[in-house]
């Protein structure tokens, strides 16, 4: 898989959601009647459900169910504030929890901090998708500062010592200061910063690093829900994906009602030898209770030199508690997993796509060649789950399978950003194919979905896809050694066909629900183990009958 360097140099990404933080909701296509009392009732559930964690200030799992609200009532306000909130307070403890973010508050001297904030307002003007509204990004600074200040990672690190009092009326003078200001200019939005540094070092003795990294990662997060700033740490952490490899024991994690569960162990991986199994919980990491860590800082503790070892302690689903040793080691993340003919007697290939990423086009192929030497006849290949990846990877793998004509075409607010993505008809694979997609399907995945299900080069079996068309560019920062992942642009099928909050329809739906969607053929498997395997399955030994 190739790299695409933007002229500017930047990373061109479609999604980077390969930590399982806060992953797209896995809800399908539902049929709701058309009633305000239901919908009041199913907001009113989700609000509840959502404050429970709150309460707890377990925002990972406060912003899951926001999440999942979002999908299937994308229009609700009260969700759409709430869901709001608690990501300002969920990204706020990421970056208190991460070591190269509390070492950027100790090195950042004024005119560093605030030439930061200028730096990345100079990003989102030169690359962002869409036009910045100055105003909007400055508000969303002052509201993330407004509300670190009540929040316990930032009190902890910097308000030790003050009264209650003293954080008030600072908290007042904010807003006397901010509010009802007109700003047209990037220029302007960085002199109020500068009275906004200015007022905390004198009434709270605020550094002034502390202030302007609230006002530069509310900018971000004021654009959309992809574009994001990144501490040194996650910047190392992006590249180490695009790569395929980084240093570590080879596990995935996600927060799970107040614990850390692993989702998947890397095939041998340090931790696959170890015994450690997805469903496993851990509950220590040397000897340091994981119940009230996040899952960046489980993370943190679980990196560390190669060749270092980490005592893990799991609980298993059967209650078996483990204490374990594990090596750290450097660890390639296979990209195409679970390669096997799995019906001989029609030749049906199966391989399962989890990500793109630098090697996936070259993985690919070794997997094709492999199943072709098996007797491969048809193809399935499994992107449920894939949260995408590298955009010239996806549009690599769709030029394995699609002759000639469009991929993708990208447009953006810049004219660099317009592209159109073409196949090319050396070494196409002309053999029969299936797709398999889900709720979880995202970005990269729509992409190729989208090619194949546009140029009718095989079937779409599974549910709709997740709905993510925008593309990212990661942009390094000159200091402080972060970055940020900004939206440049928004992509589209072959055919025209906007991915932004529509996704992709499968063409033949499998229904994991109680009802199919209106106008789709659904296929009847509700007692198989694997119903969308079974009907992609199914559509794959037809397409080589007919052969």
């Amino acid at each position: 898989m190739g790299r695409k360097f933007t002229p500017r140099g930047s990373w061109l990404l479609v999604a980077l959601l390969f930590v399982w933080l806060s992953s797209p909701s896995a809800a399908q296509d539902k049929i709701f009647p058309a009633s305000s009392e239901f919908a009041a009732d199913q907001v009113d559930g989700f609000l509840r459900r959502a404050q429970k964690f709150e309460v707890e200030q377990r925002w990972g799992e406060a912003l899951s169910v926001y999440e999942e609200a979002l999908r299937e009532l994308p229009d609700d306000p009260a969700i759409g504030n709430r869901h709001d909130l608690a990501k300002i307070h969920y990204d706020l403890g990421r970056r208190y929890s991460d070591s190269s973010f509390l070492r950027a508050l100790t090195t950042l001297p004024e005119r560093q901090a605030i030439g930061l904030y200028s730096e990345v307002l100079m990003k989102i003007e030169s690359h962002y998708v869409s036009a910045p509204d100055w105003g909007a990004l400055l508000a969303r600074g002052t509201q993330d500062l407004a509300i670190a200040l009540t929040d316990k990672p930032f009190q902890q690190r910097h308000l030790s010592g003050k009264t209650s009092a003293q954080v008030d009326a600072f908290a007042q003078q904010l807003r006397r200061i901010t509010q009802h200001r007109t700003v047209n200019s990037r220029q302007e939005a960085i002199d109020i910063l500068s009275s906004v540094v200015q007022l905390g070092n004198q009434q709270l003795q605020l550094s002034p690093a502390a202030v302007a990294l609230e006002y530069a990662c509310g900018a971000i997060g004021a654009l959309d829900p992809y574009s994001s700033y990144l501490t040194s740490d996650q910047l190392n952490d992006v590249y180490s994906q695009i790569e395929g490899n980084f240093v570590g024991l080879g596990i995935e994690l996600k927060a799970n009602n107040g614990a850390l569960q692993i989702v998947k162990v890397i095939t041998g991986s340090p931790a696959d030898r170890a015994g450690l199994r997805a469903g496993d919980r851990i509950t220590e990491v040397d000897g340091k209770a994981t119940a009230l860590m996040t899952t960046d800082q489980a993370a943190d503790l679980l990196q560390g030199q190669e060749g270092s070892l980490v005592q893990v302690t799991t609980l298993a689903p059967n209650d078996t508690v483990r204490r374990l040793s594990v090596r750290r080691e450097h660890v390639e993340v296979p990209s195409v997993d679970d390669v096997k003919i799995v019906d001989r007697d029609f030749g049906v290939g199966y391989l399962k796509l989890t990500c793109f990423q630098k090697t996936t086009s070259r993985d690919l192929d070794t997997a094709l060649w492999k199943l072709h030497r098996e007797g491969m006849r048809s193809l399935i290949m499994d992107l449920r789950g894939n949260p995408g990846g590298l955009l010239t990877s996806s549009v690599e793998v769709a030029d394995k399978f699609v002759e000639d004509g469009i991929i993708v075409s990208t447009r953006g607010r810049s004219a660099l950003e317009d592209f159109n993505y073409t196949a090319h008809k050396a070494g196409t694979w002309r053999v029969p194919l299936v797709v398999l997609i889900d709720g979880d399907s995202a970005s990269a995945s729509e992409i190729f979905a989208g090619a194949i299900r546009d140029h009718r080069r095989g079937s779409l079996v599974g549910q709709r896809s997740y709905g993510k068309g925008s593309v990212q560019g990661i942009f390094p920062l000159s200091l402080a050694g972060s970055g940020v992942r900004l939206t440049t642009a928004k992509f589209y099928s072959p055919n025209g066909h906007p991915i932004s909050h529509v996704g992709v329809q499968p063409d033949k739906v499998v229904q994991l629900t109680a009802k199919p969607p209106l106008g789709a053929e659904a296929a009847s498997l509700k007692d198989a183990e694997d119903p969308t395997l079974a009907a992609g399955l199914e559509a794959a030994r037809r397409q080589t009958a007919k052969r």
